[in-house]
């Protein structure tokens, strides 16, 4: 080790530059057991990011298992109705065709030449909505005679009306705010009373129809608004509320809404327009989204296969240049477990091995997917395929079996974490106590050495003064 000189500008000892030389060498065995700690702790975070790529393999996973149930609803008329499957759905192939859509109804209101003018007197008047279906009778120039109506049983609403909102915007904003099941707006027809109050019911179907009644007020509100199907009526029906109509496979179905979910088994359509030639639905097992989930399996199966062999690896000679998990035997027993998984083929159909889906292992352990294979075993037989990946032998199970062992508490990762831990306070502790050893010893140096210093100041003196006495002789 190179030094410097121990002697001072003054003559003296250079008691500060003596001591720091001798603690860099006493302070050795620290920075030795420093280095330890560092790499124990570059170990410990390798293992968290293994730990973060065994998760992401597990949910790989679980996706695969849960796509195998999947399945797609097509339909030959994109413009006529959509359609998403559940995995309650079942293969086959409907005919659709459709009457007509499932519709609102909407009344519009007296018009009125001001939209901000104040309408009565503000006394408070009392609006009730009532929903239900209404039957029988005649429409004639949107106003029923000798009609009757059921309540639907989903209860009525009230909006309150009086002097601080009076006003047809008022009572527009009053309605909204409500959130009654009923929207209001104002539409400008541009004649001498423009504007015009419509209402809609948000709810589509017949048995959403509205009843209004009010109380209170004088009489303005009510001439306004009322509005009863068996009786006097102040509103103008514009579009009758209706039910969807349409057949599945030539038997006629009704829904209240667009929105149709159990028409179909696991199936839901939204219809969007009447039908001119008949429509058709396929129904098939999604495998368009298996072929996805097994490729997101094979990528999360690589790296997780590479980081393992990347971080155990051997390396350099140069140690300062080797992995943090060299030659680490929690790491190969990963990697061992791993291939022992995939060497054991499946039971309960006739594939036993992911090479028969296109699924091989290549020489330095990762996999490889052959699609055009994965495609055509499943076009074979969806079925045996799935046995293959979510049986209680497939490999989809398996593996998320080994995922869960390796990433629970006192797993092969939390059990070598906290060996690493428990080594490193091992570490520290002996640290602690060395720190203490060097805090006495430099004092000890320091002392010696100060000491040292002023013998050898003594000394100097009493070497010049005996020179000059012997001069004088």
């Amino acid at each position: 080790m190179a030094t410097t000189s121990s002697v001072s500008a003054s003559g003296g000892l250079d008691v500060q530059g003596l001591v720091s030389q001798l603690m860099t060498l006493e302070r050795q065995p620290i920075d030795k057991l420093n280095t330890q700690v560092n790499n124990y702790q570059t170990k410990i975070s390798s293992f968290g990011t293994l730990s973060s790529l065994v998760s992401s393999l597990q949910t790989s996973l679980q996706t695969l298992s849960s796509n195998f149930e999947g399945y797609t609803a097509t339909p030959s008329d994109a413009g006529v109705f959509s359609s998403a499957a559940t995995n309650q759905a079942a293969a086959g192939s409907y005919t659709l065709d459709v009457a007509n859509l499932a519709r609102a109804q909407s009344l519009v209101a007296t018009g009125q030449t001001s939209s901000t003018a104040a309408i009565g007197d503000g006394t408070p008047t009392t609006i009730t909505f009532d929903f239900g279906t209404i039957s029988g009778g005649t429409l004639t120039a949107g106003a029923y005679s000798g009609a009757s109506f059921a309540t639907n049983g989903s209860g009525t609403k009230t909006v309150t009306i009086d002097g601080t909102n009076n006003t047809l915007q008022g009572i527009r904003d009053a309605i909204n705010t409500a959130k009654i099941g009923v929207t209001a707006s104002i539409v400008n027809d541009g004649s001498g009373t423009p504007y015009r109050l419509v209402l809609n019911s948000e709810k589509s179907g017949v048995s959403n129809s509205l009843k209004i009644t009010t109380s209170g007020g004088d009489g303005t509100i009510d001439a306004l608004l009322a509005n009863d199907p068996e009786g006097v009526q102040h509103l103008n029906q514009t579009a009758a509320a209706q039910n969807a109509n349409f057949t599945v496979n030539g038997i006629a179905v009704t829904s209240a809404s667009n929105t149709v979910t159990d028409a179909i088994q696991g199936v839901t359509l939204t219809l969007s327009k009447p039908t001119t030639t008949q429509a058709n639905l396929t129904v098939t097992r999604d495998t368009a989204a298996v072929k996805t989930a097994v490729t997101g399996f094979v990528d999360a199966y690589n790296a997780l296969v590479n980081q393992l062999k990347s971080r155990s690896a051997y390396g350099s000679s140069d140690s300062a240049n080797k992995p943090a998990l060299a030659g680490d035997g929690t790491v190969r027993l990963m990697l061992d477990q791993l291939r022992g998984v995939l060497s054991t083929g499946t039971s309960g159909g006739t594939l036993t091995s992911m090479a028969e889906v296109g699924i091989t292992t290549k020489a330095d352990g990762s996999l490889k997917l052959d699609t055009a294979k994965l495609n055509s075993a499943m076009e074979k037989d969806f079925a045996d395929v799935a046995n293959l990946f979510t049986s209680a032998t497939g490999y989809s199970t398996r593996l998320k079996a080994w995922a869960e062992t390796t990433l629970a508490a006192d797993g092969l990762i939390d059990t070598r974490t906290k060996s690493l831990n428990t080594s490193i306070r091992g570490y520290n502790d002996q640290i602690s106590k060395l720190e203490v050893r060097m805090t006495t010893l430099k004092k000890q140096y320091t002392k010696t050495y100060s000491e040292l210093n002023v013998l050898l100041s003594n000394m100097s003196s009493t070497s010049s003064y005996l020179t000059q006495q012997l001069a004088r002789l």
